[in-house]
């Protein structure tokens, strides 16, 4: 079972629709989803909503101790509610994925992510579920930095939206911890359109001429 659910990014107007606040866009849809209002909250560093889930509360967070301190955020919070590091998802933008695509995944590497490394520092394990939201590798290592922190154009923005709205049907799932139920729905591929039926051969007119 899901008790908090994290998105990472940076605080402040200049980072919005960033590539690297593509965690903040999937928590503000939940929030929308489940009529809660973040609120900031001293205590856990970030702006945070506590909403009924199935079976109990279920947090919402979006640390604002910019990404590189994520973890400083999602440990206060999960520390004071005895949140396990397996009740805890984690949307974040990744690089290994074209725009349009996303994978949820229970722990693993951090990928160079500066946000899970300290997530992962500070929870002490790096056991927790991650929603992957693809932003596509911009081919160069050292222009990762800049291309991460760019605005993304309106074409990769439509492409994030869609992933997002993809997963909202699945969250009743998520809260309820049927994990491997929204792995399902969540990777299921579109059926394949079946083949056009060949036409049937014209019937031949007796007696035509030869």
């Amino acid at each position: 079972m899901l008790k908090l659910l994290v998105g990472l990014g940076n605080p402040g107007a200049e980072y919005d629709d960033t590539r690297h606040n593509a965690g903040f866009a999937w928590v503000d849809a939940v929030a929308r989803e489940l009529k809660v209002t973040l609120q900031p909250e001293r205590s856990y560093f970030g702006l945070a909503a506590r909403a009924n889930g199935p079976q109990g509360p279920v947090w919402l967070l979006e640390p604002q101790t910019y990404m590189n301190l994520s973890g400083k955020s999602v440990a206060a919070l999960a520390r004071f509610f005895k949140v396990q590091p397996d009740e805890i998802l984690v949307a974040h933008d990744e690089l290994d994925l074209p725009p349009g695509e996303m994978k949820l995944k229970k722990g693993g590497g951090t990928g160079g992510h500066n946000g899970l490394k300290d997530m992962q520092a500070q929870l002490g394990s790096g056991d927790f579920w991650r929603l992957r939201l693809g932003i596509g590798h911009p081919g160069q290592k050292d222009a990762v930095a800049g291309y991460v922190l760019r605005r993304a154009p309106a074409t990769e923005r439509e492409l994030l939206q869609a992933c997002i709205d993809k997963t909202l049907p699945v969250l009743p799932l998520l809260l309820a911890g049927q994990m491997d139920a929204a792995l399902q729905k969540l990777h299921a591929k579109p059926p394949r359109p079946k083949p056009p039926k060949p036409n049937a051969p014209s019937p031949t007119t007796a007696g035509s001429p030869s």
